[in-house]
């Protein structure tokens, strides 16, 4: 349990993170140029595969060693737990 609620915040933490760059980044990259979507774009990859790696690299690991129930209930709670951070988010984006 400890396990997927750690990966469920690494997760959350990464977003934040992510987010906070460009924030600061929007203030100081010139508004039009092509770089930004190439960056939007690189940032969606690279975002997808860390978010695959996080949420599927264990639970599949788990499966193809047989232990099938095992991988669906930790998969089940790493999306669980970052369900939670998402409703906090959106909590905080009213409440803010």
């Amino acid at each position: 349990m400890k396990k997927s609620f750690l990966y469920a915040l690494v997760a959350a933490v990464y977003i934040v993170f992510i987010v906070n760059v460009t924030n600061m980044m929007s203030s100081v990259v010139p508004e039009k140029t092509i770089l930004i979507p190439m960056t939007i774009l690189g940032l969606f990859v690279l975002s997808a595969a860390i978010m695959g790696f996080l949420f599927l690299f264990e639970p599949i690991t788990l499966y193809i060693d047989g232990k099938k129930e095992e991988a669906m209930i930790f998969f089940a709670k790493i999306v669980g737990f970052f369900a939670c951070f998402v409703t906090f988010f959106i909590i905080l984006l009213f409440v803010l």
